[in-house]
């Protein structure tokens, strides 16, 4: 098990290096983002398979930068999530109620804007650079953030799989690591269990 320093050390490495990667995410999710408040709604499944990518990018990166633990269990939850995707009916999806939608929002921003890992980076950095689509937590925050404005996707086991993941690490993060900040995601996946079996939401 590799310690702290050097867990933080790969990511610090990923968010540094791959920041024109996390540009393209940051430009990815404010389409998504525009496209909902324009009125778009897209099938679930549409809607599943866009919010699962960006897991399997961590994935990829986690491979390249030799850690085996991440890029499994991002590839393995991107894949799972996939397989449910393609069971998710076609009709538009909804727009959650408001206590789902307002810590919904909230986790969009927090992964959006998440404080860490990049080096002597500006606010203003982070605005279009913060390490969405790199490292694990911000994605899982922004990624649930869609999940719960978009009332759980009407499905039990997509909120139950990213609940799992958040708590895992959000925990590891704010408990192992020390990135403190990381217990925002441990709230958020809390929220998307209650998701997960509100029968007026999921089936």
């Amino acid at each position: 098990m590799p310690s702290s320093e050097e867990i933080l050390a790969g990511l610090g490495a990923i968010a540094n290096d791959w920041r024109w990667l996390s540009i393209l995410w940051h430009g990815y999710f404010a389409a998504l983002l525009l496209g909902l408040l324009s009125g778009m709604r897209p099938g679930g499944r549409i809607v599943g398979v866009l919010l699962a990518l960006p897991l399997l990018s961590v994935s990829i990166l986690a491979w390249v930068h030799a850690n085996p633990f991440n890029g499994t269990a991002f590839g393995l939850t991107a894949m799972v999530l996939l397989i449910i995707a393609a069971r998710l009916t076609g009709d538009a999806v909804k727009v959650g109620p408001p206590w789902l939608t307002v810590p919904g929002v909230l986790l969009i921003g927090f992964g959006w804007l998440y404080p860490h890992f990049l080096d002597n980076a500006t606010f203003l950095e982070y605005l279009y650079a913060a390490p969405t689509g790199l490292v694990p937590c911000p994605t899982l925050s922004i990624v649930i953030g869609f999940t719960l404005v978009l009332g759980g996707l009407n499905s039990r086991s997509w909120c139950l799989v990213l609940s799992l993941a958040g708590l895992f690490y959000g925990v590891f993060g704010a408990v192992r690591l020390g990135v403190w900040i990381d217990g925002v995601l441990v709230l958020g996946a809390l929220v998307t269990a209650c998701a997960a079996f509100c029968p007026r939401l999921t089936r």
